[in-house]
């Protein structure tokens, strides 16, 4: 499977197991979403369970939060996460602190699904990777997969939730892992392990990094699209890097870090978000805190740049094989 065919099948696996699952969002239901991702759930599962909504992100989740405190678990879609920011009030305001705010009387069991990143010419509009954003929300769980097999397994726990989680999607792997050079062809998951994808039920704890490589030089902290942009750098360099994709943010694999961390005693932190602010600046701090002794030179980070996503200068701001080989050139240098 793809990653789009992992997703809609985690939502398929879902439906039927659970009928208080229903999805909703633009276009998801006699359309299919705008990448497919819920193609033929509406015609298995019926308008009521599967459905549009009017072009309103405030109202598809003040909708959502209502439903599941009414014991529904919603899944909806937030068509390009750029456009999540009319939500931010329902969902910091209000799913977030559901929980707390009713002694745990009321839960807010909705997992929001979004594309998010860049890579694929969507200029300002169509490329934003706002997962910091939610990061800094005690309340929200947020998950981003880097492979079809994690997708659905981390889409199934996520649905299976009882807290708000939001579940950003890289779009620019949908169809196939990205190396990081946009001038190459293009793949396509069918030849990789990750795309091999069992067609039923099964999930993948949050909060649970993977090792994608080890190593003895370096530990890399990825997620998203950059767990494959940096496997293909760190080969193309022959360094013995240790790749960690982190899967979840919040809860975030911490232990796995450390353990990480303190073996190589070198860190290099890649995402595509921008820099200031960037999950990446969170995670340099908890680094600090607990492998300085075992450091051997200061963590470095390659980000987004501090500017709205450019279409023009879309491959100087995408974080690739150049600003990453570099930044693992001055880590080891010593």
């Amino acid at each position: 499977m793809n990653m789009i065919q992992a997703i809609n099948s985690a939502m398929d696996v879902m439906m039927a197991r659970d009928p208080d699952v229903v999805v909703m969002g633009e276009d998801v239901g006699y359309f299919g979403g705008v990448f497919r991702a819920t193609a033929g759930l509406q015609t298995k599962y019926g308008k009521t369970r599967v459905f549009d909504t009017p072009i309103t992100e405030i109202g598809i989740i003040g909708v959502a939060i209502g439903m599941g405190a009414y014991g529904l678990r919603p899944v909806p879609e937030i068509q390009f996460a750029d456009y999540i920011y009319p939500a931010l009030d329902q969902l910091v305001s209000e799913a977030a602190r559901l929980r707390y705010r009713s002694a745990a009387d009321f839960t807010a069991p909705i997992t929001v699904r979004s594309p998010f990143g860049g890579g694929i010419f969507g200029g300002q509009t169509h490329s934003q990777s706002p997962e910091g954003i939610f990061t800094h929300v005690s309340g929200i769980k947020t998950v981003i997969p880097s492979n079809p097999y994690d997708a659905k397994g981390l889409l199934i726990s996520a649905i299976e939730d009882n807290d708000p989680t939001l579940f950003f999607e890289p779009k620019r792997i949908y169809n196939g892992p990205f190396d990081g050079h946009y001038d190459r062809p293009s793949k396509n998951w069918s030849n990789h392990p990750l795309g091999e994808v069992p067609e039923g039920y099964y999930k993948i704890p949050l909060g649970k990094a993977a090792t994608v490589r080890a190593g003895e030089a370096v530990t890399i902290l990825c997620y998203g699209t950059m767990v494959h942009v940096v496997a293909n750098t760190i080969e193309e360099m022959q360094v013995d890097a240790e790749i960690i994709d982190l899967r979840t943010l919040v809860p975030l694999d911490i232990k796995a870090i450390e353990q990480s961390v303190k073996k190589t005693g070198r860190c290099l932190i890649v995402h595509e978000a921008t820099r200031t602010g960037g999950f990446g600046a969170e995670l340099s701090a908890l680094v600090q805190e607990r492998c300085f002794y075992h450091l051997e030179a200061p963590i470095e980070r390659v980000t987004g740049f501090d500017t709205p996503y450019p279409h023009s200068l879309e491959w100087a701001y995408f974080p690739g094989p150049v600003r990453i080989g570099e930044a693992l050139k001055k880590l080891l240098k010593d």
